[in-house]
């Protein structure tokens, strides 16, 4: 009787780890949070403008606390190699990269926005789909399904055992990064109204073979004017480290980036109109 009551109890315990696999930790690639290194704690607004403040458990809030390499340290490919410019970030994410090329621009915003759904116990919303138009579901891959690429066609065959683990849900996303990109996220990602403000966790992409994908990871305004600023993050190609932009065209609000009256948002040789603005699904239990 104790046998199956000990067995019950870690089938229940199991069961529990799937549904909020992320425990206690809000970044789980890291071994601790690292709160002193936290995006709001590194990167104030500028004098005028005071920080947004969203909701809590909102992706806007997870995204604001992201964790930041000490310093300034250089922005490295995949291979470890130094990226070639190094006067366009101001902090970099402390996000590991993985051994291939493959966390490219949107591969980033892919990662961040999965993460913390993972993170928040809602692993089952976390799902994308393929240049080609086809689904990847992390519920279908913990359920041990996986895609059989052909060049547009996909087939999906169950034929690998149900894994719920962390390690898992990273394969999962290698894949997703090596068969979606710019394109499906412009194709896919509902269109954000133009003449609503930009706020934490909207994406800005154009999308292309090859476009590109920045992320807005936090928000100010003026208390006097009103005047909306934005911090912008981005990865690239080659793959190499998520970082954080400066804005030397406009020193006295650098990082932060204000858009255009009518919306546009000019970063890093990149212009996005409103019209280029996304924004992720919200499932009905995530606060806004």
């Amino acid at each position: 009787m104790r046998l199956w009551i000990a067995i019950g109890v870690a089938l229940l315990g199991m069961w529990a780890s799937a549904q909020t696999p992320a425990g206690e930790r809000a970044y789980r690639w890291l071994p601790d949070d690292r709160a002193a290194h936290a995006l709001r704690q590194r990167i104030p607004p500028p004098p005028g403008f005071v920080r947004d403040d969203p909701a809590a458990g909102s992706f806007a809030r997870w995204l604001q606390r992201l964790p930041l390499k000490p310093g300034r340290p250089l922005v490295r490919y995949w291979d470890g190699t130094p990226v070639p410019v190094q006067d366009g970030h101001c902090a970099v994410l402390d996000l590991d990269i993985g051994r291939r090329d493959l966390l490219q621009c949107a591969d980033a915003v892919i990662r961040l926005r999965a993460e913390y759904l993972y993170a928040a116990g809602r692993a089952d919303a976390v799902t994308f789909r393929f240049t080609s138009g086809h689904e990847a579901a992390w519920r279908q891959w913990r359920a041990g399904w996986r895609p059989r690429v052909a060049g547009n066609r996909v087939e999906w065959l169950q034929d690998a055992a149900p894994d719920a683990s962390y390690a898992s849900f990273q394969r999962y996303l290698r894949t997703v990064f090596t068969y979606a990109g710019s394109y499906s996220l412009a194709r896919d990602l509902p269109r954000t109204a133009t003449d609503r403000d930009l706020r934490g966790g909207d994406v800005l992409v154009l999308g292309g073979f090859p476009g590109h994908v920045m992320l807005v990871v936090d928000t100010a305004r003026q208390l006097e004017t009103g005047k909306r600023i934005v911090l912008l993050a981005q990865g690239y190609y080659p793959a190499q480290d998520v970082h954080v932009l400066t804005n030397p065209e406009h020193p006295d609000i650098d990082p932060w980036f204000a858009p255009a009256p009518d919306g546009t948002v000019t970063a890093a040789g990149w212009t996005f109109s409103a019209t280029h603005r996304r924004r992720f699904p919200t499932p009905a239990d995530e606060p806004e």
